[in-house]
């Protein structure tokens, strides 16, 4: 099974990174370019353990539902989630957030297999992993921007 490992320093708090990673509204943001939206379960805000997330995006040249459910969050330090629904044969996200001297570590950990079999690992190697490592870092470096900018606290701020 393919496993994307992405690690990225970011200047501000665990608690607000974590916070950032989670948000719904920061991740349509982020992937606007793919038409992301959230359109059933958590649709706005923060999401909780538990949950489920099914989000229209257009990718590979048509529109595609993909649903998640968050298995794992300890605020602060972990997320966990994994799709129930979508085009992938198994997906798992694991998001972890670390302090450390002057920030964070946010650490994403991504495990896929895409449903084709041969086909897919194909696929895969030629262009699936940099596809969604591209994705991933889009999300990320919004995380990571809002974070070391005021403008987590247009997400945040209550």
């Amino acid at each position: 099974m393919p496993t994307i490992h992405l690690t990225t320093f970011i200047a501000q708090s665990a608690d607000v990174v974590f916070d950032l990673a989670r948000h719904v509204g920061l991740q349509r943001d982020a992937l606007s370019s793919y038409r992301q939206q959230a359109v059933a379960g958590t649709r706005f805000g923060l999401l909780e353990s538990g949950e489920t997330i099914t989000w229209r995006a257009h990718h590979f040249f048509s529109d595609r539902l993909i649903r998640f459910k968050v298995l794992d969050m300890i605020p602060g330090d972990r997320l966990i989630l994994e799709q129930m629904m979508g085009p992938f044969h198994s997906f798992r996200e694991e998001r972890y957030v670390k302090s450390c001297e002057n920030g964070s570590i946010l650490i994403d950990l991504v495990h896929y297999e895409w449903k084709q079999g041969r086909l897919g690992r194909v696929a895969d190697r030629l262009y699936l992993g940099s596809y969604l490592e591209k994705i991933l870092n889009l999300h990320i470096d919004a995380i990571r921007k809002s974070a070391e900018s005021k403008r987590w606290q247009t997400y945040l701020m209550k």
